[in-house]
């Protein structure tokens, strides 16, 4: 089941995404089968957020994954949005 994933960074927390991105990618990296998608929101060139379209055996699934990520561990979002996620158009996932 396929799921999107919208994570907002906490204000004033650039330094901290810059300093867990490097596990954050080698985290999604093992679990490329899961993760279809994904990539940081901007403001000019700033990440904000995140993006992510995962393919997860039901939500549970899809949570614990999220869970175990370095920068949700570090508390580095301030909101994280999990929505069921159907793709109709566009590349196969």
């Amino acid at each position: 089941m396929l799921f999107a994933v919208l994570c907002y960074d906490k204000p004033d927390h650039l330094d901290l995404r810059m300093s867990t991105r490097a596990a954050h990618l080698a985290y999604l990296d093992r679990h490329a089968a899961n993760v279809k998608l994904g990539g940081p929101f901007l403001e000019g060139e700033k990440p904000v957020g995140s993006m992510l379209i995962l393919d997860c055996a039901d939500e549970a699934a899809a949570r614990a994954l999220l869970a175990e990520d370095p920068y949700a561990q570090a508390g580095l979002f301030e909101r994280v949005e999990l929505r069921p996620w159907k793709r109709v158009v566009g590349a196969e996932l």
